[in-house]
């Protein structure tokens, strides 16, 4: 990685072209430390720390905290934001900064933010997406793990009582609790107000622990927008059967909510540009009530995963450690599947009632 010192210079040479930028020179403050990725160097250990808290009862559709109007987030307001702590996009957490706020008014309308809800955001990076979030009435929890951009969006919102940031890695967080205590400090203003929302745009390469960690909590959001790699959102949403692209995630995805393919971003409009186009994918919580019927997820997903473990096996092989070859077939013949059926050959609602013949009370 370049010096700290050279970070400046290496954004305005690395950004496109700005059309509207101001005349003055961007200077700089003296950068804040960074983590040493030395090999073998010791760095400090990511812990718990709230930035800015939501002060007192805040209630949902009064309006309170609203800035004034809303600056477009382009390529300028990140160039200004990232030189303003002599930051660069670090590549070991995935940061890919938008550079079109166009992108996140997309986002949030494909969650129907308005005026009163909660929203937990991934990643807030520079506060692009969460100014536009912030504008549209919501009440954000941001989560961040790198330290300087966590303090960066805090200082940023500071005048605003709708923004809580977590210095804190996502996959490793109680993420649960905190919506949760952050819900309960709301006042309720309809009979929805109770869920919360997702938007987010996200680090490639923590994409499926995102997914996996959040699309069970259907008891806490209502819907969940991710900015996705475009390959894996089509993945997700559009798996085919009997294809190399149909796997357990395809499974875990539709038993816990209802996807939908909202639109391509390419790849140009973020910084560093990323190597694949990028795809907006809106996935629809079911409530617990309305999972599959099953007598347990967990025993559900281990038959799944086992299934798959042997892709080119027959269920019949690679599922007989649960009964016998013969109680498969059988069962299989119930579910209206060929004895010799493959694991990419059974549907969500194939693999429900396999498993509710097969497993043992």
């Amino acid at each position: 990685m370049a010096p700290m010192n050279s970070a400046p210079l290496l954004l305005q040479q690395s950004l496109p072209p700005i059309s509207s930028s101001p005349t003055e020179t961007l200077k700089p403050k003296t950068p804040l430390p960074v983590h040493n990725s030395t090999l073998g160097a010791r760095t400090p250990a990511y812990s718990p720390c709230y930035i800015r808290v939501c002060t007192g009862k805040t209630t949902r559709g009064s309006g309170s905290g609203r800035g004034s109007r809303r600056n477009p987030d382009d390529y300028h307001a990140t160039l200004t934001a990232l030189n303003s702590k002599g930051r660069f996009p670090r590549k070991s957490l995935g940061q890919h900064y938008m550079l079109d706020s166009e992108i996140n008014d997309e986002l949030t309308a494909a969650a129907d933010v308005g005026e009163g809800d909660v929203v937990l955001e991934i990643g807030p990076g520079t506060g692009s997406l969460t100014n536009t979030l912030i504008s549209a009435g919501a009440v954000v929890l941001a989560i961040e793990k790198d330290s300087h951009m966590a303090t960066l969006v805090s200082e940023r919102f500071a005048q605003t009582d709708r923004l809580k940031v977590l210095n804190e890695d996502f996959v490793k967080c109680h993420i649960h609790s905190h919506m949760s205590s952050l819900l309960g400090s709301i006042e309720p203003s309809g009979p929805n107000s109770r869920l919360a929302k997702v938007v987010a745009n996200i680090p490639f390469n923590i994409s499926t622990d995102v997914v996996k960690q959040l699309l069970p909590m259907g008891d806490i959001f209502s819907e969940v927008v991710l900015l996705l790699q475009e390959e894996a959102a089509l993945r997700l949403v559009e798996p085919s059967l009997r294809t190399s692209e149909y796997r357990p995630i395809s499974i875990f995805v539709n038993f816990f909510s209802d996807p939908e393919f909202i639109m391509k971003v390419p790849r140009t409009k973020f910084f560093p540009q990323p190597n694949v186009d990028a795809a907006v994918v809106k996935f629809k919580l079911k409530q617990p009530v309305d999972y599959p019927p099953v007598s347990s997820t967990k025993s559900f997903f281990s038959m799944v995963n086992s299934a798959f473990n042997g892709k080119r096996k027959m269920l019949r092989r690679s599922l007989q450690h649960i009964c016998t070859p013969m109680e498969i077939e059988n069962a299989l013949g119930t579910v209206g599947r060929p004895a010799t059926s493959r694991p990419e050959e059974l549907s969500t609602d194939d693999f429900v009632k396999l498993h509710n013949l097969i497993t043992k009370q």
